[in-house]
C-alpha cells in the first residue's frame, strides 16, 4: 500500500509546494517500474507559457495504464510495457494530473545519457573561467617553482574534496537522496544553518564572479573600443609605460603607477587632437567604460529566463583555446627567459619561494571550484560507475591547461628589460592595445561574459528570491532591485579596486572554505560517526584539511 501512495513525480530538493518545469524529475530507481506516459504529438492541443495542453483521450489513456501498472506489486513485470513499444527518448513526455506534458530531454536507462567524454568535457568547460588570466600572476606572487608545487597540490586536494561531495549523498541511509544537491545535504546534516550558510557562500561565488566579470568586461571594452577608435581615425600612439621594442611589444603597467596608464597616450600622427583628447575624456577604464555596461547589462538581467544566452556557452571553449593557442605564439615569438634565484630576488626575477604564496592558494581555490554543481553535472553521466575516474580526468586536464598557461607565460616574459613583477593580474594587460592577437582574444571574451553574465545573475535570482519569497521572480521590484545592488557592486569594484587577482582570491577562499575544505569533511566525519566508523587517522586528516581552508582564507586578508 506504501508504494501505491508514492508519488510519480518526484520534486527536486523535496519542495512539494513548488511543481515546476525545472523541478520535474524522475526518480532513477522507479523508471523501470513507472514508466513515462507517451503522448502522440496530435493530442497536444495548445502551448500556452511552456505547458503543453493535452486531450481528453490522452488523460484518459494515461490513467488506464497507470490502473494497469497498480494490479501488481513493483516487482512484478508481467504489466509492465516491454521495451520495443516505447517510443524513442525523445519522443517522452512526462503526464502530470494537472493536464499538462513535459518534454523529457534527458531520461533513459540511468541517470542520463551523456557519455563519459562529454561529462569530461562539461566538467572542464565549467570549471575553466577568468581564474586563468590570473594564474601566470599567482605563479609570480608565489614563486615560480613554489607556483607549479601549489597548482599540482592544490589540485589533488580540491579533487579529493569534490569526491568527498560526490559520494557524501551515498553515506545518508534510509532516504532516497537520487534528486538531492549538496545543499541538501548540508541541510540534512546540519539544519537551517547548513540551508543557509549553503546559500551565503554560494551567492558569494556567484556574486564574486559577476564583479570579476564586470571589471573585466571594462577592461575588455575599454582596449576593444581603443583599438577601434585609433583604427577608424588611423592614429598611431603610444602607451607612456616601459616595454619591449619589436613586432611582439610587451608592456609594464604597473610601473607606470605614477602615471595612469589605462588612458595616458602620446599620438605621434595625423588626427584631430581635439577629438582624441575628448575621446580619451569620454572612454576612460575606470570613470566611464563600467557605466556604459549598464545600459546593456542591466535589462537583460531583468529577464524572466536567459535560457537564449545559454546557447552561447561554447564560446567559453572557443575563449580558453584561443588564450592556449595566443600563449603558445607569444612564447614561440618572445623565447624563454628564467633564471632561478631559491631565495633572493634581483631586478628582473622573483625567488623561487616567495612568502606570498597564500595569494596563489585563494585564486586556485576559485580556479578548481566546482562543488556546487558537481553532482548535478556527474548526474548526467550514463556510466555512474565511471563517476570518479571520469571527474580525475576532468581535473587533470584543468591543472594541465592553469600549468601551461601560468608557466608559459611567466617562462616568456621578457626578463630582462622587463621585470617579472610586471606581470600583471590579467596578463592580457601585458601587451597593448592595438596588439592584434590580444585585441582579438579580448572580443571574444568580452561577447562570452555579457552572455555568462546574465546566466549568472540569474542562478543568483533563483537562489535568493525563491529562498525568501517563494518565487524567483516575485515582481519586477524585486528583481530590479537585487540586479542594483549586483551591477553597483561590480561598478564600484570597477571604478575603485578594478584588481580581479585580488577579488577572485578574496571570493575563493571565503566560499572555498565552505564548500571545498569545511562542509565535504564534515560530513564525511559525521557520517563515519553515526557508523561507528571513524579512526584517529581519517579524524586528523579531515581537522587539517578544515584548518588549511580556514588558514588560507586568513592569508589573504594578512599578505
Amino acid at each position: 500500500m506504501e508504494e501505491d501512495t508514492k508519488p510519480i513525480l518526484v520534486p527536486v530538493g523535496g519542495d512539494e509546494s513548488n511543481y515546476g518545469i525545472m523541478n520535474i524529475q524522475f526518480n532513477p530507481e522507479d523508471y523501470k517500474c513507472k514508466r513515462p506516459f507517451h503522448v502522440e504529438p496530435t493530442n497536444i492541443v495548445s502551448v500556452n507559457d511552456d505547458m503543453q495542453r493535452v486531450t481528453d483521450e490522452a488523460s484518459a489513456m494515461n490513467k488506464r495504464i497507470h490502473y494497469y501498472s497498480r494490479l501488481t506489486s513493483p516487482a512484478d513485470r508481467a504489466l509492465i510495457a516491454p521495451d520495443h513499444v516505447l517510443p524513442a527518448p525523445d519522443e517522452i513526455y512526462v503526464y502530470s494530473p494537472l493536464g499538462t506534458a513535459f518534454k523529457v530531454d534527458s531520461c533513459t536507462d540511468g541517470y542520463g545519457k551523456n557519455s563519459s567524454l562529454v561529462t569530461i568535457f562539461m566538467i572542464w568547460n565549467t570549471m575553466m573561467g577568468t581564474s586563468i588570466l590570473s594564474i601566470p600572476w599567482g605563479i609570480k606572487q608565489a614563486g615560480f617553482t613554489s607556483g607549479i608545487i601549489l597548482i599540482l597540490l592544490m589540485g589533488i586536494l580540491t579533487l579529493y574534496c569534490c569526491y568527498r561531495v560526490v559520494k557524501s549523498r551515498q553515506m545518508i541511509p534510509l532516504t532516497d537522496t537520487s534528486n538531492w544537491e549538496f545543499p541538501d545535504v548540508c541541510k540534512y546534516y546540519f539544519g537551517s544553518f547548513g540551508q543557509w550558510s549553503s546559500l551565503l557562500f554560494s551567492m558569494v561565488s556567484l556574486v564574486g564572479a559577476m564583479v570579476v566579470y564586470w571589471v573585466l568586461m571594462s577592461n575588455f571594452l575599454f582596449n576593444t573600443g581603443k583599438f577601434i577608435y585609433n583604427f577608424v581615425h588611423d592614429i598611431n600612439v603610444t602607451d607612456i609605460v616601459p616595454g619591449t621594442n619589436g613586432s611582439n611589444k610587451v608592456i609594464c603597467p604597473s610601473a607606470a603607477s605614477d602615471h595612469p596608464p589605462q588612458n595616458r597616450t602620446v599620438m605621434f600622427s595625423s588626427g584631430n587632437r581635439t577629438g582624441f583628447e575628448l575621446f580619451e575624456e569620454w572612454w576612460d577604464k575606470s570613470k566611464t567604460v563600467p557605466f556604459y555596461l549598464i545600459a546593456v547589462l542591466l535589462p537583460l538581467l531583468n529577464l524572466k529566463s536567459p535560457s537564449f544566452f545559454a546557447k552561447f556557452n561554447v564560446l567559453g571553449t572557443v575563449s580558453v583555446v584561443y588564450l592556449v593557442f595566443l600563449v603558445t605564439v607569444k612564447a614561440a615569438h618572445l623565447g624563454i627567459h628564467l633564471e632561478f634565484n631559491w631565495f633572493t630576488e634581483n631586478e628582473f626575477f622573483v625567488p623561487e619561494f616567495r612568502i606570498l604564496f597564500p595569494q596563489l592558494t585563494g585564486v586556485l581555490t576559485l580556479a578548481f571550484f566546482i562543488h556546487n554543481c558537481v553532482i548535478t553535472l556527474l548526474q548526467n553521466n550514463k556510466n555512474q560507475e565511471n563517476n570518479v575516474r571520469d571527474l580525475s580526468i576532468a581535473y587533470f586536464l584543468v591543472g594541465l591547461t592553469y600549468l601551461y598557461v601560468g608557466v608559459i607565460i611567466f617562462a616568456s616574459f621578457p626578463s630582462p628589460p622587463l621585470s617579472k613583477e610586471c606581470i600583471e593580474q590579467n596578463f592580457l594587460d601585458n601587451f597593448p592595445s592595438d596588439d592584434i592577437m590580444s585585441f582579438v582574444a579580448r572580443i571574444f571574451l568580452l561577447f562570452q561574459m555579457m552572455t555568462v553574465y546574465p546566466l549568472l545573475g540569474y542562478l543568483a535570482r533563483v537562489q535568493l528570491l525563491r529562498q525568501f519569497f517563494g518565487n524567483a521572480y516575485p515582481s519586477l521590484f524585486h528583481v530590479l532591485v537585487l540586479n542594483l545592488a549586483i551591477v553597483g557592486a561590480g561598478v564600484a569594484m570597477a571604478r575603485f579596486y578594478p584588481n580581479i587577482g585580488g577579488i577572485i582570491r578574496y571570493s575563493g577562499a571565503t566560499c572555498g572554505l565552505a564548500f571545498v575544505f569545511m562542509y565535504p569533511s564534515l560530513i564525511y566525519m559525521i557520517s563515519l560517526h553515526r557508523a561507528g566508523q571513524l579512526t584517529w587517522p581519517a579524524l586528523i586528516i579531515h581537522i587539517f584539511i578544515i584548518l588549511l581552508g580556514l588558514a588560507n582564507l586568513i592569508a589573504q586578508f594578512l599578505l
